[in-house]
């Protein structure tokens, strides 16, 4: 049970550009770990849904999660058992990030305009 590549559609791609001139943050992935880490703050389960990564940003889970790896992945496990109960063995984790990752990016787009909103979340 582990990720390997991170992939972004392209809306996740067009507004992580938005939010990157916004913030002034230049790197994708701290954009997606905020991300990441306001959708697993959501109390409600995202919504499943298909979501094709046709976009050109791709970067490993070791670029994503840095020296922190161990800890998004045992965040995002526990998020899953918490959500889907004893039914947790068979979520495929990679979707389950993936729909976690896009769902962040989406609220920051409504929610963020400058770094001080990131800060303030």
């Amino acid at each position: 049970m582990s990720i390997e590549h991170v992939r972004l559609s392209e809306k996740a791609k067009q507004q992580l550009i938005t939010l990157k001139r916004r913030t002034g943050i230049d790197n994708w992935n701290v954009l997606c770990r905020w991300a990441f880490c306001l959708s697993l703050a959501e109390k409600a389960v995202p919504p499943h849904e298909d979501i094709i990564t046709d976009s050109s940003i791709e970067m490993t889970w070791k670029t994503f999660s840095g020296d922190q790896s161990e800890i998004y992945l045992a965040i995002l496990k526990q998020r899953i058992h918490d959500d889907y109960n004893e039914h947790h063995e068979n979520i495929d984790i990679n979707y389950l990030f993936k729909i976690h990752l896009h769902r962040g990016i989406s609220y920051m787009i409504n929610k963020v305009n400058s770094i001080d909103d990131i800060i303030e979340m």
